[in-house]
């Protein structure tokens, strides 16, 4: 039985691949300047963050990083999914009106 992605192109594979990139590069961004802003606060408020290690401080930037980038990727791919199917329930509905307006139009000339 076909599935959804064995009926895609290369060329939606790609634009897909490449939505989820931008979002997971955007995302990654986002969270690591929200991460930056906690660390800077941590080290001034809580002495709990003050006497982690450097190896552990690193590993909580870059796990929100991943978080972010994961949640952005994935928010990204599904309104790639959607756009994609928005147009292409366009597309049909565009060629049904055209379909009905050649019937009508073949109608008029039979009435004159």
């Amino acid at each position: 039985m076909p599935t959804l992605l064995s009926r895609r192109t290369t060329e939606e594979q790609s634009a897909a691949n490449s939505a989820a990139l931008r979002g997971a590069a955007v995302g990654a961004a986002k969270y690591g300047i929200a991460s930056l802003v906690l660390a800077v606060v941590g080290t001034f408020v809580s002495p709990v963050y003050r006497n982690l290690t450097i190896q552990f401080k690193v590993f909580i930037q870059m796990s929100g990083m991943t978080l972010g980038g994961w949640i952005e990727a994935d928010r990204r791919l599904r309104g790639y999914e959607f756009w994609r199917l928005a147009e292409a329930r366009r597309k049909k509905d565009e060629d049904v009106w055209r379909e009905w307006e050649r019937m009508v139009g073949e109608g008029k000339k039979d009435e004159r």
